[in-house]
């Protein structure tokens, strides 16, 4: 009881009545209400009536109705509850009531306790009343069953006809695949050739039912077992894509480590050459500083002589000056020694940039369902009809060699592919232009350049190989 009593209050209570669901309704958002409660809340919301739509007060979500034009307090109708909330009613819901109490005896506002149930009434009977209902000549071959302090019975709906209230749905007419009420088969469905009970058919239904029951089983296993597959799948998948994660970064790492060794042995490179060419010069300047005061003194000893009285003294120091002695006191001997005149640093920026634009650590690649893998595929035993692909010639791409600049008329020959940088690099000449063109791909990026040799091609033909180094200079 106490299950059934938190299943009502958590599940099968209606949020704008605060009761249990009487003739429940579940719109599109899923949410259930009475079917009263939510055309009484539509009646409210001019929008919801213009859109021909019941709102749900829960998230003011939309249900289209089936019939707009019929009256208002009709629209909710048509709209089903679903399984879920259906089969709770069955279960837990008020037909499916705690017996307790006479039903004829509540009627007359007394409270008396229950000891039978009759299945065709739905009424929970007394004694007493129990006597008097097994009287009535209408009543008395209904089926009943004792009731204890705590039986639940669960509700045989009887679902009404929604033409004829008062009629409940009992019959199928199986041309037109509805169940009617005994009225509707009367008018509509008169020439129909096989009306039968409802009753009648429940055997062949359930045995559907069952059958579908078993396809739905089936199913169920067979998904479960796929379900298991995907999970082992996702694990062994999950390895996989972290072990490509640590290839990429490993060659990315690679590549980073390449790049350090090379500039370290730059580095070291410079400065073993930079610091023996401060080395040179410092020697410089310390023979210069030595050689000033010499030159100094000479320089003054030559005043002095030129002073001097004795002729003698003068033609002496003309004597040295003339053999040399004299002004190579300061000379250093710096042939022996191989000096270094400057250091620049040459950078190939252009093959630097073609380097980084052609590193590949690798490419991605993502095969989805359908795509036929020409490796992993097993082939046919019969290729009478299977085109051999290393045999015959397919034309993988095609090259437009009109570039812009105005270009209309273009005569391409002599075309030939260098690799250039590691790069496949397709060049033509156009003779009538007197150009040389190539075409070739970097980052997935289509690109070309063009060469102007006036006119040397137009008289003389120069093969591709020989010019082609001017094109590259040119790029």
């Amino acid at each position: 009881m106490a299950t059934s009593q938190k299943l009502q209050e958590d599940f099968l209570t209606c949020t704008i009545c605060t009761e249990i669901f009487d003739n429940p309704c579940t719109l599109v958002c899923y949410h259930t209400f009475c079917r009263k409660c939510v055309v009484s809340y539509t009646k409210t919301k001019p929008e919801a009536i213009n859109a021909k739509s019941l709102l749900c007060p829960f998230c003011s979500k939309m249900t289209k109705v089936t019939s707009p034009e019929r009256p208002l307090d009709e629209w909710a109708d048509d709209v089903k509850p679903s399984f879920v909330i259906q089969g709770l009613l069955d279960s837990f819901g008020t037909g499916c009531k705690d017996t307790k109490n006479c039903t004829c005896c509540h009627r007359e506002g007394e409270t008396t306790p229950a000891t039978v149930w009759c299945s065709v009434c739905e009424d929970a009977l007394c004694d007493v009343c129990a006597r008097v209902h097994s009287r009535i000549s209408s009543s008395r071959h209904h089926d009943t069953t004792a009731l204890t302090s705590e039986a639940i019975i669960p509700r045989k709906r009887n679902i009404k006809c929604k033409e004829h209230k008062d009629e409940n749905i009992k019959f199928l007419c199986k041309d037109c695949k509805k169940v009617t009420c005994h009225t509707c088969c009367v008018i509509y469905h008169r020439k129909c050739e096989s009306v039968v009970t409802l009753e009648s058919e429940l055997p062949a239904l359930k045995s559907q039912l069952l059958n579908k029951k078993e396809t739905i089983s089936k199913k169920q296993i067979q998904m479960e077992a796929k379900v298991d597959a995907v999970k082992v799948n996702v694990v062994s998948e999950k390895a996989r894509y972290a072990r490509m994660e640590h290839d990429i970064k490993s060659f990315g790492n690679n590549a980073r480590e390449k790049i350090t060794l090379m500039e370290n042995k730059l580095l070291d490179e410079l400065k073993e050459v930079s610091e023996k060419h401060i080395e040179q010069l410092t020697a410089d300047l310390k023979s210069g500083e030595m050689s000033v005061p010499m030159y100094r003194q000479q320089t003054e000893l030559i005043d002095q002589i030129l002073q001097s009285k004795c002729d003698m003294d003068v033609y002496e120091m003309y004597q040295g000056c003339e053999s040399g002695d004299v002004d190579a006191v300061g000379d250093v001997d710096l042939k022996k020694v191989e000096r270094i005149v400057k250091i620049t640093l040459r950078q190939n920026g252009e093959m630097l940039r073609r380097a980084l634009d052609d590193l590949q650590l690798g490419e991605i690649d993502v095969q989805y369902d359908g795509m036929v893998n020409l490796e992993a595929t097993p082939v046919s035993q019969d290729t009478s009809n299977v085109v051999d692909l290393k045999a015959a010639p397919v034309l993988q791409d095609t090259i437009n060699v009109k570039v812009p600049g105005g270009e209309n008329n273009v005569c391409p020959a002599d075309l030939t592919v260098l690799p250039v940088n590691g790069t496949d690099t397709v060049v033509v000449t156009d003779y009538k232009k007197n150009t040389v063109k190539s075409f070739y791909t970097r980052n997935k990026q289509r690109r070309h350049s063009k060469l102007s040799l006036g006119v040397i091609i137009a008289s003389v033909n120069i093969p591709i190989n020989y010019i082609y180094n001017d094109l590259l200079t040119a790029d």
